[in-house]
């Protein structure tokens, strides 16, 4: 099957050598993301809610260079940065894949690549036959 790699156009994809999403035959499976805006600054510095919002932003964009969409996310990964917070992140989390319920799972980690991210998401999808 063909390979498709779906970059976001970030300096660090090259350097780390990643692809946003990776597309092959029907599975998408995206990289983890975060609140990076356009700019390549982050968006939400501060707030959680917002940070969470952008990230699944990013990650639908990515799934619509891949050819599907949020519907077709069965799994969600969160790493988040204080777990007390849990409630911020889900809320927004449901806001988006409230109707389309995947699996997911969130866990604390210590801190993620920059000091001012609070939230990374990974995602995975499968599209169905068109």
């Amino acid at each position: 099957m063909p390979r498709q790699n779906i970059s976001s156009g970030t300096p660090w994809e090259p350097i780390v050598g990643y692809s946003r999403a990776v597309r092959i035959g029907n599975v998408i499976t995206v990289s983890g993301t975060t609140a990076t805006g356009p700019d390549g600054k982050i968006v939400g510095v501060g707030d959680l809610r917002a940070q969470t919002v952008q990230t699944i932003k990013n990650i639908e964009a990515a799934l619509a260079k891949a050819g599907a969409s949020l519907k077709d996310v069965v799994r969600t990964r969160i790493y988040v940065t204080n777990i007390a917070e849990w409630e911020k992140v889900g809320r927004a989390h449901g806001e988006f894949f409230g109707e389309i319920r995947p699996a997911t799972s969130m866990v604390e980690v210590s801190k993620l690549i920059a000091p001012e991210m609070l939230v990374e998401i990974e995602a995975d999808a499968i599209v169905g036959d068109s």
